[in-house]
Protein backbone atom coordinates (compact mmCIF):
# COMPACT_ATOMS: atom_id res chain seq x y z
CA UNK A 1 0.00 0.00 0.00
CA UNK A 2 1.29 3.47 -0.95
CA UNK A 3 1.54 5.17 2.46
CA UNK A 4 1.70 8.75 1.11
CA UNK A 5 -1.29 8.13 -1.14
CA UNK A 6 -3.34 6.76 1.78
CA UNK A 7 -2.39 9.58 4.19
CA UNK A 8 -3.33 12.32 1.74
CA UNK A 9 -6.40 10.63 0.26
CA UNK A 10 -9.79 12.33 0.19
CA UNK A 11 -11.15 9.56 2.45
CA UNK A 12 -8.77 10.62 5.22
CA UNK A 13 -9.67 14.30 4.80
CA UNK A 14 -13.36 13.38 5.09
CA UNK A 15 -12.61 11.34 8.23
CA UNK A 16 -10.76 14.26 9.86
CA UNK A 17 -13.52 16.78 9.06
CA UNK A 18 -16.22 14.43 10.32
CA UNK A 19 -14.22 14.06 13.55
CA UNK A 20 -14.09 17.86 13.86
CA UNK A 21 -17.86 18.05 13.42
CA UNK A 22 -18.36 15.43 16.15
CA UNK A 23 -15.98 17.04 18.65
CA UNK A 24 -17.37 20.57 18.32
CA UNK A 25 -20.68 20.13 20.22
CA UNK A 26 -19.38 18.15 23.22
CA UNK A 27 -18.06 20.96 25.44
CA UNK A 28 -20.75 23.43 24.39
CA UNK A 29 -23.01 21.65 26.90
CA UNK A 30 -20.27 21.24 29.53
CA UNK A 31 -17.51 23.81 30.15
CA UNK A 32 -18.86 26.63 27.96
CA UNK A 33 -22.40 26.23 29.28
CA UNK A 34 -21.12 26.06 32.87
CA UNK A 35 -19.22 29.33 32.38
CA UNK A 36 -22.33 31.01 30.95
CA UNK A 37 -24.56 29.83 33.79
CA UNK A 38 -22.01 30.89 36.40
CA UNK A 39 -21.74 34.34 34.82
CA UNK A 40 -25.53 34.67 34.91
CA UNK A 41 -25.59 33.83 38.63
CA UNK A 42 -27.28 30.44 38.33
CA UNK A 43 -27.11 28.36 41.53
CA UNK A 44 -24.26 25.84 41.65
CA UNK A 45 -26.66 22.98 42.35
CA UNK A 46 -28.49 23.73 39.09
CA UNK A 47 -25.18 23.91 37.22
CA UNK A 48 -24.27 20.51 38.61
CA UNK A 49 -27.59 18.97 37.60
CA UNK A 50 -27.11 20.27 34.08
CA UNK A 51 -24.54 17.50 33.54
CA UNK A 52 -27.50 15.11 33.21
CA UNK A 53 -28.15 16.47 29.71
CA UNK A 54 -25.16 14.37 28.63
CA UNK A 55 -27.06 11.11 29.13
CA UNK A 56 -27.66 10.59 25.37
CA UNK A 57 -23.92 10.02 24.90
CA UNK A 58 -24.05 6.99 27.22
CA UNK A 59 -27.26 5.41 25.87
CA UNK A 60 -26.90 6.15 22.16
CA UNK A 61 -27.10 2.45 21.39
CA UNK A 62 -30.85 2.62 22.17
CA UNK A 63 -31.71 4.37 18.88
CA UNK A 64 -28.72 3.20 16.82
CA UNK A 65 -30.81 0.28 15.39
CA UNK A 66 -33.20 2.81 13.83
CA UNK A 67 -30.27 4.39 11.99
CA UNK A 68 -29.15 0.95 10.83
CA UNK A 69 -32.61 -0.06 9.62
CA UNK A 70 -34.13 3.09 8.11
CA UNK A 71 -32.86 4.96 5.05
CA UNK A 72 -33.78 8.64 4.49
CA UNK A 73 -35.23 9.52 1.05
CA UNK A 74 -32.07 11.44 0.09
CA UNK A 75 -28.27 10.97 0.17
CA UNK A 76 -28.44 7.32 1.27
CA UNK A 77 -28.54 5.53 4.62
CA UNK A 78 -25.39 6.98 6.17
CA UNK A 79 -25.09 10.41 4.51
CA UNK A 80 -28.83 11.03 4.77
CA UNK A 81 -28.97 10.46 8.53
CA UNK A 82 -25.71 12.34 8.99
CA UNK A 83 -27.00 15.43 7.19
CA UNK A 84 -30.24 15.32 9.20
CA UNK A 85 -28.30 15.06 12.47
CA UNK A 86 -25.95 17.91 11.52
CA UNK A 87 -28.72 20.23 10.37
CA UNK A 88 -30.69 19.51 13.55
CA UNK A 89 -27.57 19.97 15.64
CA UNK A 90 -26.83 23.36 14.12
CA UNK A 91 -30.40 24.47 14.92
CA UNK A 92 -30.16 23.09 18.47
CA UNK A 93 -26.86 24.90 19.17
CA UNK A 94 -28.37 28.15 17.90
CA UNK A 95 -31.47 27.51 20.03
CA UNK A 96 -29.27 26.94 23.07
CA UNK A 97 -27.63 30.31 22.46
CA UNK A 98 -31.04 32.00 22.34
CA UNK A 99 -32.03 30.53 25.74
CA UNK A 100 -31.87 32.39 29.04
CA UNK A 101 -29.95 30.54 31.80
CA UNK A 102 -31.27 32.70 34.64
CA UNK A 103 -34.97 33.14 33.89
CA UNK A 104 -35.69 29.95 31.90
CA UNK A 105 -33.28 27.24 33.08
CA UNK A 106 -35.64 24.41 32.06
CA UNK A 107 -35.83 25.69 28.48
CA UNK A 108 -32.04 25.94 28.53
CA UNK A 109 -31.82 22.35 29.76
CA UNK A 110 -34.19 21.24 27.00
CA UNK A 111 -32.10 22.94 24.33
CA UNK A 112 -28.89 21.48 25.78
CA UNK A 113 -30.49 18.01 25.77
CA UNK A 114 -31.34 18.40 22.08
CA UNK A 115 -27.72 19.35 21.39
CA UNK A 116 -26.44 16.19 23.10
CA UNK A 117 -29.09 13.99 21.45
CA UNK A 118 -28.30 15.14 17.92
CA UNK A 119 -24.58 15.16 18.72
CA UNK A 120 -24.77 11.53 19.90
CA UNK A 121 -26.77 10.68 16.76
CA UNK A 122 -24.07 12.27 14.62
CA UNK A 123 -21.46 10.18 16.47
CA UNK A 124 -23.39 6.98 15.72
CA UNK A 125 -23.55 7.65 11.99
CA UNK A 126 -19.96 8.90 11.65
CA UNK A 127 -18.62 5.83 13.45
CA UNK A 128 -20.61 3.60 11.10
CA UNK A 129 -19.56 5.61 8.04
CA UNK A 130 -15.88 5.40 8.95
CA UNK A 131 -16.06 1.63 9.39
CA UNK A 132 -17.85 1.11 6.08
CA UNK A 133 -15.97 3.64 3.92
CA UNK A 134 -12.42 2.63 4.92
CA UNK A 135 -10.68 -0.63 4.16
CA UNK A 136 -9.37 -2.76 7.03
CA UNK A 137 -5.82 -1.54 6.38
CA UNK A 138 -6.98 2.11 6.54
CA UNK A 139 -8.92 1.80 9.80
CA UNK A 140 -5.95 2.63 12.02
CA UNK A 141 -4.98 5.87 10.30
CA UNK A 142 -8.64 6.76 9.77
CA UNK A 143 -9.34 6.33 13.48
CA UNK A 144 -6.37 8.50 14.43
CA UNK A 145 -7.42 11.29 12.06
CA UNK A 146 -10.99 11.09 13.37
CA UNK A 147 -9.74 11.36 16.96
CA UNK A 148 -7.50 14.31 16.05
CA UNK A 149 -10.34 16.08 14.26
CA UNK A 150 -12.53 15.44 17.31
CA UNK A 151 -9.95 17.03 19.62
CA UNK A 152 -9.54 20.06 17.36
CA UNK A 153 -13.31 20.52 17.43
CA UNK A 154 -13.31 20.31 21.23
CA UNK A 155 -10.47 22.83 21.46
CA UNK A 156 -12.26 25.28 19.19
CA UNK A 157 -15.50 24.99 21.16
CA UNK A 158 -14.01 25.17 24.66
CA UNK A 159 -10.91 27.33 24.30
CA UNK A 160 -12.20 29.40 21.39
CA UNK A 161 -15.68 29.67 22.85
CA UNK A 162 -14.48 30.93 26.22
CA UNK A 163 -12.08 33.41 24.63
CA UNK A 164 -14.87 34.77 22.43
CA UNK A 165 -17.12 35.03 25.50
CA UNK A 166 -14.75 37.65 26.94
CA UNK A 167 -15.58 39.90 23.97
CA UNK A 168 -19.07 38.83 22.84
CA UNK A 169 -22.31 37.78 24.55
CA UNK A 170 -22.64 34.02 25.05
CA UNK A 171 -25.68 34.03 22.79
CA UNK A 172 -23.49 35.26 19.93
CA UNK A 173 -20.79 32.71 20.79
CA UNK A 174 -23.30 29.87 20.38
CA UNK A 175 -24.52 31.25 17.07
CA UNK A 176 -20.91 31.34 15.83
CA UNK A 177 -20.39 27.76 17.01
CA UNK A 178 -23.57 26.71 15.23
CA UNK A 179 -22.12 28.12 12.01
CA UNK A 180 -19.05 25.92 12.46
CA UNK A 181 -21.29 22.93 11.69
CA UNK A 182 -21.38 24.08 8.04
CA UNK A 183 -17.99 22.49 7.14
CA UNK A 184 -19.27 19.16 8.45
CA UNK A 185 -22.46 19.45 6.42
CA UNK A 186 -20.43 20.33 3.30
CA UNK A 187 -18.24 17.28 3.96
CA UNK A 188 -21.33 15.08 4.14
CA UNK A 189 -22.57 16.39 0.80
CA UNK A 190 -19.12 15.96 -0.78
CA UNK A 191 -18.45 12.44 0.51
CA UNK A 192 -19.57 9.23 -1.16
CA UNK A 193 -22.14 6.88 0.32
CA UNK A 194 -20.32 3.70 1.41
CA UNK A 195 -21.24 0.45 -0.29
CA UNK A 196 -23.51 -2.03 1.50
CA UNK A 197 -22.31 -5.48 0.37
CA UNK A 198 -24.11 -7.17 3.27
CA UNK A 199 -27.38 -5.29 2.85
CA UNK A 200 -29.38 -3.70 5.66
CA UNK A 201 -31.59 -5.22 8.37
CA UNK A 202 -35.00 -6.14 6.96
CA UNK A 203 -37.01 -5.12 10.02
CA UNK A 204 -36.53 -2.99 13.10
CA UNK A 205 -36.63 -6.14 15.25
CA UNK A 206 -33.77 -7.57 13.20
CA UNK A 207 -31.86 -4.30 13.59
CA UNK A 208 -32.23 -4.57 17.38
CA UNK A 209 -31.60 -8.27 18.02
CA UNK A 210 -29.54 -9.50 15.07
CA UNK A 211 -26.44 -7.39 15.99
CA UNK A 212 -26.44 -8.91 19.47
CA UNK A 213 -27.01 -12.43 18.15
CA UNK A 214 -24.28 -12.04 15.53
CA UNK A 215 -21.82 -10.69 18.07
CA UNK A 216 -22.39 -13.19 20.89
CA UNK A 217 -22.21 -16.21 18.61
CA UNK A 218 -18.57 -15.38 17.85
CA UNK A 219 -15.75 -17.30 19.44
CA UNK A 220 -14.30 -15.09 22.17
CA UNK A 221 -17.09 -12.50 22.24
CA UNK A 222 -16.91 -12.10 26.03
CA UNK A 223 -13.14 -11.76 25.93
CA UNK A 224 -13.49 -8.86 23.49
CA UNK A 225 -15.79 -7.09 25.96
CA UNK A 226 -13.38 -7.79 28.82
CA UNK A 227 -10.53 -6.36 26.76
CA UNK A 228 -12.50 -3.20 25.96
CA UNK A 229 -13.18 -2.73 29.67
CA UNK A 230 -9.57 -3.31 30.76
CA UNK A 231 -7.26 -1.95 28.05
CA UNK A 232 -7.35 1.74 29.08
CA UNK A 233 -7.91 1.32 32.86
CA UNK A 234 -4.42 2.36 33.95
CA UNK A 235 -4.41 5.26 31.50
CA UNK A 236 -7.86 6.37 32.68
CA UNK A 237 -6.72 6.42 36.31
CA UNK A 238 -3.62 8.52 35.75
CA UNK A 239 -3.67 10.35 32.43
CA UNK A 240 -4.75 13.97 32.12
CA UNK A 241 -5.41 13.30 28.42
CA UNK A 242 -8.04 10.77 29.56
CA UNK A 243 -9.61 13.32 31.95
CA UNK A 244 -8.33 11.61 35.08
CA UNK A 245 -9.90 13.00 38.24
CA UNK A 246 -6.52 12.91 40.02
CA UNK A 247 -4.29 14.58 37.43
CA UNK A 248 -4.83 18.24 38.33
CA UNK A 249 -4.82 17.66 42.14
CA UNK A 250 -1.52 15.79 41.70
CA UNK A 251 0.14 18.65 39.80
CA UNK A 252 -1.02 21.18 42.37
CA UNK A 253 0.08 18.97 45.28
CA UNK A 254 3.56 18.61 43.75
CA UNK A 255 3.83 22.39 43.66
CA UNK A 256 3.15 23.45 40.07
CA UNK A 257 1.33 26.73 39.49
CA UNK A 258 -1.94 26.88 37.61
CA UNK A 259 -0.16 28.76 34.81
CA UNK A 260 2.41 25.97 34.48
CA UNK A 261 -0.35 23.36 34.44
CA UNK A 262 -2.25 25.27 31.79
CA UNK A 263 0.76 25.89 29.57
CA UNK A 264 2.48 22.50 29.83
CA UNK A 265 -0.25 19.99 30.64
CA UNK A 266 -3.14 21.45 28.68
CA UNK A 267 -1.61 23.22 25.67
CA UNK A 268 1.67 21.35 25.17
CA UNK A 269 -0.03 18.08 26.13
CA UNK A 270 -2.79 18.64 23.59
CA UNK A 271 -0.34 18.78 20.70
CA UNK A 272 1.58 15.78 22.03
CA UNK A 273 -1.66 13.78 21.97
CA UNK A 274 -2.41 14.95 18.43
CA UNK A 275 1.08 13.89 17.30
CA UNK A 276 0.77 10.53 19.04
CA UNK A 277 -2.56 9.80 17.37
CA UNK A 278 -1.16 10.61 13.94
CA UNK A 279 2.03 8.58 14.41
CA UNK A 280 -0.01 5.71 15.83
CA UNK A 281 -2.27 5.72 12.80
CA UNK A 282 0.69 5.57 10.41
CA UNK A 283 2.29 2.77 12.43
CA UNK A 284 -0.91 0.74 12.24
CA UNK A 285 -0.70 0.76 8.45
CA UNK A 286 2.73 -0.84 8.79
CA UNK A 287 2.25 -3.37 11.59
CA UNK A 288 -1.52 -3.87 11.87
CA UNK A 289 -3.99 -3.23 14.67
CA UNK A 290 -3.16 -6.27 16.83
CA UNK A 291 0.58 -5.59 17.03
CA UNK A 292 -0.14 -1.91 17.64
CA UNK A 293 -2.37 -2.73 20.61
CA UNK A 294 0.55 -4.62 22.16
CA UNK A 295 3.19 -2.00 21.47
CA UNK A 296 1.10 1.03 22.36
CA UNK A 297 -0.36 -0.67 25.46
CA UNK A 298 3.12 -1.36 26.84
CA UNK A 299 4.24 2.19 26.08
CA UNK A 300 1.13 3.55 27.84
CA UNK A 301 2.05 1.62 30.99
CA UNK A 302 5.68 2.77 30.87
CA UNK A 303 4.64 6.39 30.35
CA UNK A 304 2.37 6.26 33.41
CA UNK A 305 5.43 5.42 35.48
CA UNK A 306 6.78 8.84 34.50
CA UNK A 307 4.47 10.45 37.04
CA UNK A 308 6.38 8.61 39.75
CA UNK A 309 9.50 10.52 38.66
CA UNK A 310 7.72 13.80 39.42
CA UNK A 311 7.13 12.70 43.01
CA UNK A 312 10.93 12.72 43.44
CA UNK A 313 11.91 15.76 41.35
CA UNK A 314 9.17 18.06 42.60
CA UNK A 315 7.87 21.01 40.53
CA UNK A 316 10.41 20.87 37.69
CA UNK A 317 8.91 22.27 34.48
CA UNK A 318 11.43 20.48 32.18
CA UNK A 319 10.64 17.12 33.84
CA UNK A 320 6.91 17.82 33.69
CA UNK A 321 7.23 18.68 29.99
CA UNK A 322 9.08 15.42 29.29
CA UNK A 323 6.58 13.33 31.26
CA UNK A 324 3.56 14.97 29.64
CA UNK A 325 5.06 14.73 26.14
CA UNK A 326 5.74 11.00 26.50
CA UNK A 327 2.50 10.20 28.34
CA UNK A 328 0.17 12.12 26.02
CA UNK A 329 2.02 10.90 22.94
CA UNK A 330 1.63 7.24 23.92
CA UNK A 331 -1.95 7.79 25.09
CA UNK A 332 -2.80 9.21 21.67
CA UNK A 333 -1.24 6.16 20.02
CA UNK A 334 -3.16 3.79 22.28
CA UNK A 335 -6.47 5.56 21.75
CA UNK A 336 -6.07 5.37 17.97
CA UNK A 337 -5.38 1.63 18.08
CA UNK A 338 -8.20 1.04 20.55
CA UNK A 339 -10.70 2.95 18.40
CA UNK A 340 -9.59 1.10 15.27
CA UNK A 341 -9.89 -2.23 17.10
CA UNK A 342 -13.50 -1.56 18.10
CA UNK A 343 -14.37 -0.59 14.53
CA UNK A 344 -12.77 -3.79 13.24
CA UNK A 345 -14.95 -5.82 15.61
CA UNK A 346 -18.21 -4.65 14.02
CA UNK A 347 -20.06 -6.43 11.24
CA UNK A 348 -20.78 -4.15 8.31
CA UNK A 349 -24.46 -5.14 8.29
CA UNK A 350 -24.95 -3.75 11.81
CA UNK A 351 -22.13 -1.21 12.10
CA UNK A 352 -24.04 1.61 13.80
CA UNK A 353 -25.61 -0.57 16.50
CA UNK A 354 -22.55 -2.69 17.32
CA UNK A 355 -20.14 0.25 17.39
CA UNK A 356 -22.54 2.27 19.56
CA UNK A 357 -22.66 -0.61 22.05
CA UNK A 358 -18.88 -1.09 22.12
CA UNK A 359 -18.09 2.62 22.38
CA UNK A 360 -20.61 3.03 25.20
CA UNK A 361 -18.89 0.16 27.00
CA UNK A 362 -15.53 1.87 26.46
CA UNK A 363 -16.68 4.82 28.58
CA UNK A 364 -17.64 2.67 31.57
CA UNK A 365 -14.12 2.27 33.05
CA UNK A 366 -13.44 6.01 32.74
CA UNK A 367 -16.45 6.71 34.96
CA UNK A 368 -16.31 3.78 37.41
CA UNK A 369 -12.53 3.59 37.82
CA UNK A 370 -12.21 7.34 38.38
CA UNK A 371 -14.60 7.26 41.35
CA UNK A 372 -12.30 5.57 43.91
CA UNK A 373 -9.01 7.09 42.72
CA UNK A 374 -9.16 9.83 45.35
CA UNK A 375 -9.41 7.25 48.14
CA UNK A 376 -6.52 5.27 46.63
CA UNK A 377 -4.26 8.31 46.27
CA UNK A 378 -5.02 9.42 49.80
CA UNK A 379 -4.41 5.98 51.30
CA UNK A 380 -1.32 5.04 49.26
CA UNK A 381 0.37 8.34 48.50
CA UNK A 382 1.12 9.51 44.99
CA UNK A 383 4.07 7.20 44.34
CA UNK A 384 2.23 3.96 45.11
CA UNK A 385 -0.91 5.27 43.44
CA UNK A 386 0.87 5.64 40.09
CA UNK A 387 2.57 2.28 40.60
CA UNK A 388 -0.92 0.82 40.93
CA UNK A 389 -1.95 2.58 37.71
CA UNK A 390 0.98 0.89 35.91
CA UNK A 391 -0.06 -2.53 37.24
CA UNK A 392 -3.67 -1.86 36.20
CA UNK A 393 -2.54 -1.95 32.55
CA UNK A 394 -1.44 -5.59 32.82
CA UNK A 395 -4.88 -7.34 32.71
CA UNK A 396 -5.75 -5.74 29.37
CA UNK A 397 -2.45 -6.92 27.87
CA UNK A 398 -2.98 -10.43 29.25
CA UNK A 399 -6.44 -10.60 27.71
CA UNK A 400 -4.88 -9.58 24.41
CA UNK A 401 -3.09 -12.96 24.47
CA UNK A 402 -6.48 -14.61 23.95
CA UNK A 403 -6.89 -13.04 20.51
CA UNK A 404 -4.42 -15.37 18.85
CA UNK A 405 -6.16 -18.07 16.86
CA UNK A 406 -9.69 -16.70 17.11
CA UNK A 407 -12.04 -17.57 14.31
CA UNK A 408 -13.09 -14.13 13.06
CA UNK A 409 -14.60 -15.21 9.77
CA UNK A 410 -17.88 -13.56 10.71
CA UNK A 411 -16.22 -10.22 11.39
CA UNK A 412 -15.50 -7.89 8.51
CA UNK A 413 -12.09 -6.71 9.61
CA UNK A 414 -10.23 -8.84 12.11
CA UNK A 415 -7.32 -8.00 14.34
CA UNK A 416 -4.21 -8.59 12.25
Amino acid sequence: MNLVKVVFSSRMAVTFLMGFSCGLPLLLTISVLQAWMKEEGVDLSVIGLMSLVGIPYTVKFLWAPVLDRMTPPFLGRRRGWLFIAQLSLMAAIAGLGLSNPKSHPFLLAGAAFLVTFFSASQDIVVDAYRREALSDAELGLGSSLYVNGYRVGMLLASGGGLILADHLPFSMVYLIMAAYMIPGMATTLYSKEPEQPFGVPGTLAEAVFAPLREYFTRNGAWWILAFILCYKIGDSMASDSMASAMATPFYLDIGFSKTEIGAVVKLFGFWATIAGSLVGGIWMIRIGIGSSLWLFGILQAVSTAGFMVLTYTGPSVPVLSAVIAFENFTSGMGTSAFTAFMASMTHKRFTATQYALLSSLMGVPRVLVSAPTGFLAKAMGWNWFFATCVLAAIPGLLILLRFSGWNTAGVQGEVH
